[in-house]
């Protein structure tokens, strides 16, 4: 069964979508305002929870900040509620989300269900129908910058590409779930689209992508850097023409070395399982938000809305494309700063600076030996996927030592943190690490950066 796909449904979205592309700030302003309005009233008449929230309060008339914030675990404990259609089931969706040879398969046959990664402490659960997909395919089709457009002209559906994504893949994560949903829906792209596990022990991941020889990757700017110093260092012989990053903060240093190491641009995007294409780069190198279609909103840490150029201690995502799970003011975690000035490409959307993860790759290995690079989200699906600990803090504390703590409390989390070393141990035993020590600690709660955000993966500082 191929997963939900609208073609005339994508085809209206899309035009819409080149219309706001080249539409003034009250234009865009005006479809944002109207799909709230949508949004609310699909909400208050046909979720559970929403329908209690909003009891009382006119959808047309409501303004954003009238509503309250909402955390990801407070919405997963009430999932059969806050869902529109009363067929979807935590527990049903658990079971199909465990279930690997499942990827994009279409879930109750008409929606697309991806996982996310527990960054914030919490897995989540995402059901998305054919209209929110179609939204998110029409803002990668058309604002994704097209940096080869004789190619693209040639060759619009990628076909003579080899395009690899390098990262988890072994998981019903959005990233992956695309990838084998466009799969699906048009099996010819299976000779062109490739999926790397960033999991494979150095050697493997650096001999597959040297034998796929991409032309484009796709992958997370801490890998980008990996596949990059590999490049420069004459151990890594490929030439792409494109690099894609997202899923990380892309600092200017690291698109500088990552350009250095392949000659060839690099397009940064903003997404998260919540809302998979929410920012994207211009030419300029800005990310611009896709404010059509989500809200984005920077607040303090009492929840109060800041003014445009001020960074925030989280922000909510309000997703006005998704009436299936209404994302509504929802905490999202990262700090990010909006613009109000104009951008210098031209265009209306909103300029944003995003700071999301800031996790380390750390270089293991004992002294006069080589020293290995490990990913900090390879630390991630590892510790949640292998061990079911998503409350957890690495910090390196020598060459070849540990600290894996979690906040966690009782006789409990003593048992997840070690059951979770253990599983850390074999996995750096894959990677060439066989003597890496491990020190596990409950109740020990995680170290914090300057900007007050909780680095999980902790690189040792000379």
């Amino acid at each position: 069964m191929l997963p939900p796909f609208n073609p005339w449904l994508l085809s209206r979205i899309a035009a819409d979508v080149v219309a706001a592309s080249h539409a003034d700030a009250e234009a865009l302003a005006a479809r944002q305002s109207q799909r709230l309005a949508d949004l609310l009233a699909s909400a208050a008449s046909s979720s559970p929870l929403y329908r209690r929230l909003l009891k009382g309060s006119d959808p047309a008339h409501l303004q954003l900040d009238e509503l309250p914030v909402m955390g990801k675990a407070v919405l997963m404990s009430q999932f059969d509620d806050w869902v529109t259609d009363p067929a979807l089931h935590l527990d049903a969706l658990r079971r199909f989300t465990a279930d690997r040879s499942r990827i994009a398969e279409p879930f109750l046959g008409r929606y697309v269900v991806w996982e996310s990664s527990g960054s914030s402490g919490e897995p989540g659960i995402f059901v998305q129908d054919a209209a929110a997909m179609a939204v998110y395919d029409a803002l990668e089709a058309v604002r994704r910058p097209v940096l080869r457009p004789l190619q693209r002209l040639l060759d619009p559906w990628c076909m003579g590409e080899r395009i690899a994504f390098v990262g988890a893949t072994d998981g019903h994560f959005a990233s992956t779930v695309t990838l084998e949903r466009i799969k699906r829906l048009n099996p010819a792209m299976s000779r062109c689209l490739h999926g790397i596990s960033f999991l494979l022990p150095p050697e493997q991941l650096m001999a597959k992508v040297q034998a796929l020889d991409p032309t484009v990757i796709a992958t997370y700017p801490s890998a980008a850097v990996l596949l990059a110093e590999e490049r420069l260092a004459g151990r890594l012989e490929i030439a792409p023409r494109e690099v894609w990053t997202g899923g990380e903060t892309l600092s200017v240093s690291m698109r500088k070395l990552v350009q250095q190491a392949f000659g060839c641009q690099v397009v940064d995007s903003y997404g998260a399982s919540e809302f998979i294409s929410m920012a994207i780069d211009c030419p300029y190198g800005h990310l611009h938000l896709n404010s059509d279609w989500v809200i984005l909103e920077s607040v303090d840490d009492q929840g109060r809305v800041l003014p445009a150029g001020e960074a925030g201690t989280s922000t909510l995502l309000t997703n006005l494309a998704n009436h299936v799970q209404p994302l509504i003011r929802y905490n999202l975690g990262d700090s990010i700063r909006l613009y109000s000035h104009a951008c210098a490409c031209g265009s209306h959307l909103p300029v944003i600076e995003v700071q999301g993860r800031s996790d380390d790759t750390l270089r293991l290995g004992r002294p006069g030996e080589k020293a290995v690079s490990v990913l900090p989200l390879a630390f991630s699906t590892v510790l949640e996927e292998g061990a079911g600990l998503f409350d957890f803090q690495i910090v390196q504390q020598g060459p070849s030592e540990l600290l894996l703590s979690t906040g966690m409390r009782g006789e409990a989390a003593i048992g997840i943190v070690q059951r979770a070393g253990v599983v850390l141990a074999a996995f750096l035993a894959q990677q060439g690490l066989p003597d890496v020590t491990i020190h596990c600690l409950s109740d020990h709660p995680a170290r914090q950066g300057r900007s007050g955000k909780i680095q999980r993966v902790v690189a040792l500082k000379p």
